[in-house]
């Protein structure tokens, strides 16, 4: 019997499951294992499932499954999580510099919040009901009122899995202006295939969306988890420095037998 050491960490309610994988001895492509894992009442339990890694010329590499075993786009929380993973395990002090599937990140660590630097966001389109962007995963943003009692379940599954985004589907954030440059946000995510306590490039998303609107730098997010923190520079029809701030912490960890 095999045993898998573990540990579990939540990004304002976003949670994940990261494995030091520097070894390699994680079969990257036992997706089975990575759903079993993740599952909340079989497994371990989480809204995926992250390897550290090394990278050559970056401090380490992420590697992000979703909770269904596909591996996944950029995930802003667990970015956030696997840095403070990272420090845990002395691989930086204070800032890093590592490597994720939409590029190189940097982040800067103190003991309250992890800043995460996303990548630049040059498009977003216009329809009328609704935003979407790239903001190293697709998201669909949609402005709300009563976001409180909004079935985001519902309207969130129905969009995901429409013709309009039947080619890669896409994540989907239902947004209240709350005023004072805060925002409510909840997401329907792609690969959980729920709604959860948070989603990073999603409320990233919702931040240059509501900036269209008129809003400024920086934007403060609620979300079912907690608070966030989104800030930018926009110059010449491109977002830059977009940091995505908030909590990360360990909830625990151990070993589990496959």
């Amino acid at each position: 019997m095999n045993m898998i050491h573990f540990h579990k960490y939540q990004g304002t309610g976003n949670d994940f499951i990261l494995i030091d994988n520097r070894d390699l001895s994680f079969d990257l492509q036992n997706q089975p294992l990575i759903r079993h894992l993740c599952h909340r009442r079989f497994g371990v339990g989480a809204d995926g499932l992250i390897l550290l890694e090394h990278a050559l010329g970056y401090d380490f590499k992420m590697v992000y499954f979703n909770a269904d075993g596909s591996e996944g786009s950029m995930c802003g929380n667990g970015g956030r999580c696997t840095v403070r993973f990272a420090e845990s395990l002395g691989l930086f002090r204070h800032k890093t510099h590592f490597l994720a599937i939409d590029g190189p990140h940097e982040a800067f660590v103190n003991d309250q919040k992890i800043s995460l630097k996303m990548i630049d966001v040059s498009e977003i389109e216009q329809q009328e009901a609704y935003y979407f962007l790239n903001t190293g995963s697709p998201h669909y943003v949609e402005s709300v009122q009563d976001l409180e009692n909004f079935p985001v379940f519902q309207r969130g599954k129905a969009i995901r899995y429409s013709k309009l985004f039947a080619d890669e589907g896409t994540n989907v954030n239902f947004v209240e202006s709350l005023g004072d440059h805060q925002l409510f946000v909840r997401t329907y995510e792609r690969g959980v295939e729920d709604e959860t306590f948070s989603c990073g490039t999603g409320v990233t998303a919702c931040a240059l969306v509501f900036h269209q609107k008129g809003m400024m730098s920086p934007i403060r997010i609620k979300t079912l988890g907690g608070d966030l923190e989104v800030s930018f520079e926009y110059k010449d029809g491109v977002y830059q420095h977009i940091f995505l701030s908030g909590p990360a912490e360990k909830v625990f960890e151990g070993f589990v037998s496959i």
